[in-house]
């Protein structure tokens, strides 16, 4: 009875803060301080049910009221929605026409999808693949230098800088004008200065463009991955690097076998991250180029279908397709956390 009448509660509370005609900040108000406590109210029917069943059953579902709400948070925003663009990608472009799988071919057939996929390809193996890199290479000699502090200090700095602010910031250093005019561009008034031509980096010759705003994912994430393998290299026991160097073991291989074996969970964590986000990439895209010039990747190209075109059914096998590619490496993380010791 009182789980019952905390659901109802619930979705009354909803249907009054989705219809009413209350100003809006009043209404962000009544949904922040209501949520918590029907939070509270369901806990507390939650677990009354639980003590009116045997002990057994009260023992084996004692989590429930702390799962229970997270659950029905993730069902109803995560979970639902990803049901519900599924369905409307099997449908035509304003949802009328039932098409079956023709977004889906029209994904894998059509040219300018296959250009973005490869551009996709190339931030997964170019971006993830040298911020790791350089993460890694970073945290190792910062470890031996003096002056480390100093230098992760200002190799972690773009991190504070937002994906937009970052965009715009590398698009000054992009910048070309006329040979007469002076370059405003950072990396053309250098070229300039050595007796160069100015290039119009970002609308070169593809795939060159895309390689140069994989840049700015790089310069921006290689502090993210520094500071996780800086903690966990300084975690590996120094008895042991000691008693590689007494054996006459060099650094590379001091390095490679002992220390990355060592922080093979930290390194699989931050790889799994930032393949996540160079697969969900999109900001700098659509700040840089707006996907012109043959830089469109999955995200941009989304939002171009969904929201430019209006080809509802495409764009949401579009974000499907990216679902598709994300699940994967959540699945592959979470079952190595599940058989490895906490970082």
């Amino acid at each position: 009875m009182a789980l019952g009448l905390a659901a109802l509660l619930i979705w009354q509370g909803f249907i009054f803060l989705r219809d009413t005609d209350l100003p809006r900040l009043l209404v962000a108000l009544l949904a922040i301080g209501g949520s918590g406590v029907l939070m509270t109210l369901v806990y507390v029917a939650t677990d009354a049910v639980l003590h009116a069943l045997p002990p057994a059953w009260t023992r084996r579902l004692q989590p429930l009221p702390f799962v229970l709400p997270g659950m029905v948070m993730v069902g109803y925003f995560v979970a639902l929605p990803m049901v519900r663009t599924f369905i409307a990608s099997l449908f035509s472009r304003d949802g009328s026409v039932f098409v079956g799988l023709a977004n889906y071919v029209t994904l894998f057939t059509e040219p300018f999808m296959l250009v973005t996929f490869r551009n996709n390809l190339l931030w997964l193996i170019f971006g993830a693949g040298l911020t790791v890199a350089f993460g890694l290479l970073i945290a190792a000699l910062a470890d031996r230098s003096r002056h480390e502090k100093l230098v992760k200090s200002v190799i972690f700095m773009p991190m504070a800088i937002s994906l937009v602010g970052a965009g715009i910031i590398w698009k000054f250093i992009y910048a070309v004008k006329d040979t007469s005019e002076p370059q405003i561009g950072l990396l053309n008034a250098i070229v300039v200065a050595f007796g160069g031509e100015p290039e119009a980096w970002i609308q070169l010759i593809q795939p060159w463009n895309n390689l140069f705003l994989i840049v700015i994912v790089v310069w921006l994430q290689t502090g993210y991955a520094m500071v996780l393998f800086s903690a966990a290299i300084k975690s590996v026991p120094s008895d042991l690097l000691e008693a590689a160097r007494i054996d006459g073991a060099s650094e590379a291989r001091i390095f490679f076998s002992i220390v990355v074996p060592h922080i093979r969970p930290t390194l699989i964590a931050v790889t799994a991250t930032v393949v996540i986000f160079t697969l969900k990439i999109f900001d700098i895209v659509l700040v840089m180029t707006g996907g012109q010039f043959g830089t469109d990747v999955i995200a941009t190209q989304f939002y171009n279908q969904y929201f430019v075109n209006r080809n509802a059914g495409l764009g949401s096998a579009i974000a499907i397709v990216l679902l598709a590619a994300v699940v994967p490496v959540i699945v592959y993380n979470l079952r190595h956390f599940s058989r490895s010791e906490p970082l």
